[in-house]
């Protein structure tokens, strides 16, 4: 019998499609193996947002061919490096074929594979599909695939294509799949959720959510990073969504930086003073809401007044979350061509952002020291540890010998640190 190894770098759909993946070659009677060392087959699902990952990628996959190890290439790296991947042992198959997977695996036995079928672009619907997750009580829905942007330096674009939104029946079926399994918490995803039927400007996302929020399970709902632009144009239905008690109080929005003359250079469609209107507008309603922001450091061009604009602006939001990056020139984009910043002061103002970040977390977490809340166990954590969110999305560490994985528990917070508050179950 084959054994199939899995690994996955990347966004929060990637992590779904590996789902997708495994449940196939389940449902096909192959087995997954945890042991990369026993596994007939190894299936990477790779990323190349940013350039370190990419290199982690290739060098795991050198290291695997010199052992005579079989690879899949999942994901975006498959068609963006498709000429520097001819490998004996190396196969690739793209972000548009994933379903093809027990396909793939049979061409590889026969030694029939042909590398055109697997890097074919066509609409590929991933919902309604088997599948397997380490996580027992949160399911991950995608609900589109590519996006409509033109940021200068994504190359996650060229890989994914133009937006194409997934039917809502199938959305709401495979939800619905989901809670008949008994998860307690639905995330939705993709490259933009703001976007969803963007393509046919329906800008749909409000009544997709509505239909979701109406079905008749107890569960929470997360929605996945959304792009300021989309956001505008459906700002008052969704703050009208979030008040619905399914509803996580978490907001996924990247500004990107703070500069308006570097948001115009990185073609984002929307300003700094938009990125400030929607937040004010969700901070009214919800003014304890879990805000996770996505930050460029460095992107060609960046002055010093830009970066201090950007550093105000991470200080006014005091997002719970920031992912922050320097910028990698990534081949194809048009940003590989402007003139970079000098990487010592790059890596300055990244320790300044890194500093801010820590601070700003510091502050929130003393606010919570002894204070008690209700909150959903979704995760095991280290040994009697599990981790859990209230239904601000706050991330909680509670310490408990009994098993509470998938409860709703009261828990008292007996210790911070910048991320996470220790707490115990109280009676």
């Amino acid at each position: 019998m084959l054994e199939i190894y899995f690994e996955t770098y990347g966004c929060t759909a990637n992590y779904n499609s590996t789902e997708i993946m495994k449940g196939l070659v389940k449902q096909a009677g192959l087995n997954i193996t945890s042991n990369i060392n026993l596994a007939d087959l190894i299936v990477i699902n790779s990323c190349i947002v940013k350039e370190p990952t990419e290199e982690k990628i290739r060098r795991q996959i050198q290291d695997l061919l010199k052992k005579n190890k079989k690879i899949i290439l999942a994901g975006c790296m498959s068609k963006i490096n498709r000429d520097k991947l001819q490998k004996n042992n190396l196969y690739l198959l793209d972000t548009h074929n994933i379903k093809k997977i027990n396909d793939l695996i049979k061409d590889i036995i026969e030694k029939t594979y042909d590398e055109d079928i697997y890097l074919k672009n066509r609409n590929e619907i991933k919902t309604s599909l088997p599948k397997i997750s380490k996580e027992k009580f949160i399911g991950i829905t995608q609900i589109s695939e590519g996006c409509l942007g033109k940021c200068t330096y994504c190359l996650t674009k060229i890989a994914k294509g133009k937006l194409f939104s997934y039917p809502e029946e199938k959305i709401i079926e495979s939800i619905k799949q989901d809670l008949e399994s008994n998860c307690k918490e639905i995330w939705i995803t993709s490259q933009d959720n703001a976007s969803y039927e963007n393509e046919t400007d329906e800008y749909n996302l409000p009544r997709l959510l509505k239909k979701i929020l109406s079905i008749k399970k107890s569960f929470y709902l997360r929605i996945g990073m959304m792009n300021p632009d989309n956001v505008l144009k459906i700002l008052p239905e969704l703050i009208e969504i979030y008040k619905n008690e399914k509803m996580f109080k978490f907001l996924h929005i990247p500004v990107q930086s703070g500069s308006n003359r570097i948001l115009q250079l990185m073609k984002r469609n929307y300003t700094k003073e938009n990125f400030i209107k929607i937040i004010n507008a969700f901070k009214k309603e919800f003014p304890n809401m879990h805000i996770s922001t996505d930050v460029i450091i460095g992107f060609p061009g960046e002055t010093e007044k830009d970066f201090k604009e950007t550093y105000n602006l991470i200080k006014w939001l005091e997002p719970e979350t920031i992912n922050f990056s320097k910028f990698w020139p990534r081949p194809h984009t048009l940003a590989e061509k402007m003139k970079p910043v000098n990487k010592e002061i790059v890596k300055k103002r990244i320790i300044q952002i890194a500093k801010l970040h820590k601070e700003i977390c510091n502050k929130k977490q003393k606010e919570f020291l002894n204070t008690e809340h209700q909150v959903l166990v979704d995760q095991k954590g280290f040994e009697n540890t599990y981790l859990a969110r209230d239904k601000n999305y706050k991330l909680f560490a509670v310490q408990s010998r009994e098993k509470i994985l998938g409860k709703i528990v009261n828990i008292k917070v007996n210790k911070i640190t910048p991320h996470y508050l220790i707490s115990k179950v109280i009676k």
